[in-house]
């Protein structure tokens, strides 16, 4: 078998979308597992859906996730341009559609729109429109009229009206469409840029591409394109359609759900690498089911033969729960840079924020999470008398009252708070009361923070603190019990 070549070919039409990246990935991971090439393609003939700034989108999406491509617009490996647009400049797509004509494999189409509007006919409640071989009766010399004239035209593919193509996919096996359903699809189009199946077949074939990754949605267009394949005598490659990926209500994933995108779940506090180890899951899993794996461990283990033909399903709260494992493993100093900008969102004052860091680092899924955990340390928050209560633990108000009020001297008379130094005073306290821990911690914690959640116990808090405010929370806890 010759060496694998796999290619990302997307268009620069804005963000991208979790499906691109799936399909950029899967790419990546079968060139990468058989020490192939991995080739960027941009595929910018759809001029009108262009967006500004999305090839440098493009870019920085496939550097961040470390899909690293061998070939590219930037990087020449002799089978170039790596840009439709430009490669379209150069006539390559008007020259291969023109030996389709000379074959009798394709045809100019000079119809206008007026007689295409009239083609047009409802099937089950849907518009569709065949086209009718019109022009393929031209003659010779009424091409080279109409062409001499300037008339405007298209060029067709010249698919049969009879019988059946089948196309082998490596995920779906063997498919077998009857010829009746292949339009006579454009491949030049009036403005002379190549149409989108068109291009595709051209470029893969002429940059040696040996397997061919797109969604499902492709699969109908898939025996035009083995069509153009053996209209040219090219050999055709493997295909490897993915499976739609659903929302939790099994619906097209859309950009208007907020996490359609790369960016979008960047933009939301997720991590790259966790991004990137869930995409792969979204319609493939490893033989021995493991779940957190870093992109080279994907490398090693991808096996395209093992992707579902089954839609999957973006699940968000997997998702952040994964994000949650890769935070846990963060190396310290990169978790606090990361986590630095959302502490000081809510906390302005001289507090030691790298210690208020180290109490949330396992206890958050996604970075924004980190404002809602800590708000209390600015500020004590209102809060109900009822938090007092806890079964477990045995307490109520009447009881954190007693235990608030016999440890406000000792609290006050402590001049060491460091974590170590309170948490020991307080399991002398707790030996003379002869109670367990929970009985004396949770009423301070609840002082302290006001809330019912906290990052850390009750002298973590504290030594953040410090002394003046701890005290002055436990004062308001005594006042607010009082009542």
């Amino acid at each position: 078998m010759s060496k694998v070549r796999t290619r990302f070919a997307p268009s620069p039409t804005g963000r991208m979308h979790v499906g691109n990246l799936r399909t950029a990935l899967y790419a990546y991971l079968i060139a990468k597992h058989e020490g192939g090439d991995f080739i960027l393609r941009i595929e910018d003939t759809d001029q009108e859906r262009y967006v500004e700034g999305a090839v440098e989108i493009i870019y920085r999406t496939l550097e961040k996730t470390g899909l690293v491509h061998d070939e590219g617009p930037d990087k020449d490996g002799g089978v170039g341009p790596y840009v439709q647009s430009e490669r379209q400049a150069k006539g390559i797509y008007l020259e291969y559609a023109k030996k389709l004509i000379e074959k009798g494999e394709a045809y100019y189409c000079f119809c206008d729109k007026e007689r295409l509007e009239g083609l047009k006919q409802t099937v089950a409640g849907k518009e569709i429109s065949v086209y009718d071989k019109h022009c393929l009766s031209l003659s010779k010399e009424e091409v080279e009229a109409n062409l001499a004239a300037g008339k405007p035209y298209v060029i067709r593919q010249n698919n049969p009206r009879t019988g059946t193509t089948t196309f082998h996919d490596d995920i779906y096996g063997d498919i077998t469409v009857d010829n009746s359903e292949l339009d006579d699809m454009i491949l030049i189009k009036s403005d002379g840029y190549p149409t989108y199946n068109f291009a595709n077949v051209v470029d893969d074939h002429l940059m040696g591409i040996t397997h061919v990754v797109r969604g499902n949605e492709y699969l109908s267009s898939s025996p035009k394109y083995n069509r153009l394949y053996e209209a040219f005598g090219w050999e055709v490659p493997e295909y490897i359609h993915c499976p739609l990926i659903t929302n939790e209500e099994h619906q097209k994933l859309s950009k208007r759900c907020g996490h359609a995108s790369y960016e979008d779940l960047i933009d939301q506090g997720f991590l790259t690498e966790a991004v990137v180890n869930f995409v792969a899951l979204l319609g493939w899993s490893p033989s021995d089911n493991r779940e957190i794996m870093s992109l080279s461990e994907l490398v090693e283990a991808f096996d395209y033969h093992h992707i579902n033909k089954s839609p999957a399903v973006f699940d968000y709260t997997k998702l952040k729960w994964m994000n949650g494992e890769y935070i846990k493993a963060m190396d310290f100093d990169r978790f606090y840079q990361m986590a630095e900008p959302y502490i000081k969102e809510v906390v302005t004052k001289d507090y030691d924020l790298k210690k208020i860091a180290t109490l949330v680092k396992t206890r958050i899924e996604i970075f924004p999470d980190i404002k809602d955990h800590i708000d209390f340390f600015e500020q004590l928050p209102e809060y109900d008398i009822a938090m007092y209560t806890h079964k477990k633990m045995k307490t109520n108000a009447e009881t954190s009252l007693e235990v608030l009020r016999e440890i406000l001297p000792r609290l006050e008379a402590q001049e060491d708070y460091s974590n170590d130094a309170l948490y020991a005073m307080l399991c002398d306290y707790v030996a003379e009361k002869g109670c367990k821990n929970g009985y004396v911690m949770w009423p301070i914690r609840t002082a302290v923070s006001g809330k019912q959640m906290t990052p850390g116990g009750a002298t973590e808090i504290m030594e953040i603190l410090g002394k003046e405010e701890s005290l002055a929370r436990i004062r308001k806890g005594i006042e607010l019990l009082s009542k």
